[in-house]
């Protein structure tokens, strides 16, 4: 079966009401985005409530479909078939040739619905399913007629041109990227981070991320790790803007100078900070992290607290009620997982004390922060002056 074009079903943008044309122009940009390198030539186009990409010529329909299941917004894809209004007998030859070449397997129900949006075609929606669902009763006398809970559902829309489809492929769901504004993405080398990046942009949030590379204590390979997990992320997110940060200087005055049980909570506060400092200039509107309630020590509601304590941007954290084994499943689905788990160390595993505080005090860390005054300004400066900057694709 030869498709002509895919209709899009989205699903949350239908009830936007009088700004709904937004979330439809957003969703468009989007899959045109999504479909640039494809082989094939693509025409997007919006008609009567609906959106359609029609395929002119040939293209490489799996990777089509591929590339549309990674753009929010979409609910369902479904290949079409379009022909000619050249009247209603040939219309019903088009669908039993439609039938047959879908379905070898003539032992299984169908229902036929058809949509009029040309309001002068001479028969009406329900005229238009007795008669077509008649001609295919005689065309395969094995086929069932199943109004109530069909194995096909056959659609037939009327429009300037005729367009049957009968599948319709899942799509990931969500809002178009870039539909409600822009966060910044703490991303580490580990499965949480880059599963939360997905998570908040499929509710239409644009990504940057930052990441603290730490040498010689971390390795090019551990960096360029990093930059994979944001390419596949951005599969999805669309171009993310990462920020490398070199913290190796911080996290050693750190280490030296306050309590080895505070260093990982004291340690994450300045990464927040940093990062919020990057958020500001590009006109982020929240940061963005992996953490989940208990999973670790510096993920205790003390310590998370701890963290929230030294930002003014907020601070969503979109797994923080998922158990692990919840996360990996979402990593393997976008195909994170392998690579997360890859054996490079990030800088927040070389630091950890034998026996961190899980239940940190905020008073107490401030006070034993006081011990970084002398240098820490100074070194939070050359941090992000010297901050390496990527567009990843």
């Amino acid at each position: 079966m030869i498709f002509h074009a895919f209709l899009i079903k989205y699903g949350e943008i239908g009830i936007k009401g009088k700004n709904r044309y937004l979330f439809e122009d957003a969703l468009i940009r989007q899959m045109r985005y999504a479909l640039k390198d494809v082989d094939g030539t693509f025409d997007i186009h919006k008609s009567q409530g609906r959106i359609y990409v029609e395929c002119e010529g040939e293209y490489d329909y799996e990777e089509t479909v591929a590339s549309l299941k990674r753009v929010f917004g979409i609910v369902g894809i479904c290949p079409v078939v379009h022909v000619e209004d050249q009247g209603f007998e040939q219309l019903k030859k088009d669908v039993v040739d439609y039938m047959d070449q879908m379905y070898p397997n003539k032992n299984t129900t169908f229902k036929v619905e058809a949509r009029r949006g040309k309001k002068s075609y001479p028969k009406n929606s329900m005229e238009i399913n007795c008669d077509l669902g008649e001609a295919i009763l005689e065309a395969f006398p094995e086929i069932k007629v199943d109004v109530h809970k069909p194995e096909i559902k056959l659609n037939i829309e009327i429009r300037e041109q005729i367009y049957i489809y009968s599948e319709i492929i899942p799509g990931p769901g969500g809002m178009p990227v870039g539909t409600n504004g822009k966060a910044m993405l703490l991303l580490s080398g580990g499965i949480d981070s880059p599963v939360a990046g997905y998570m908040i942009s499929k509710r239409g949030v644009g990504l940057e991320a930052t990441y603290f590379h730490a040498p010689p204590y971390t390795s090019e390979r551990a960096k360029q790790k990093v930059i994979d997990l944001a390419k596949l992320v951005a599969k999805y997110s669309g171009p993310i803007k990462l920020h490398i940060v070199n913290f190796t200087d911080i996290q050693l005055y750190i280490y030296d100078k306050c309590p080895h049980d505070e260093l990982t909570i004291i340690m994450r506060r300045y990464m927040m900070k940093i990062a919020e400092h990057f958020a500001k200039e590009s006109g982020c509107l929240g940061l963005i992290t992996g953490e989940s309630i208990g999973q670790v020590a510096s993920q205790t509601m003390q310590s998370l607290a701890a963290t929230n304590d030294v930002c003014t941007l907020p601070v969503y954290r979109p797994v923080i009620g998922f158990d692990k084994q919840e996360i990996v499943e979402i990593a393997e689905k976008i195909d994170t997982y392998e690579t997360s788990i890859l054996p490079f160390e990030d800088c927040c595993t070389i630091f950890v004390a034998k026996h961190p505080v899980t239940k940190p005090n905020i008073n107490v860390i401030r006070r034993s922060e006081e011990n970084l005054a002398e240098k820490i300004d100074e070194l939070f400066e050359a941090a992000v002056n010297t901050v390496e900057t990527i567009v990843v694709k």
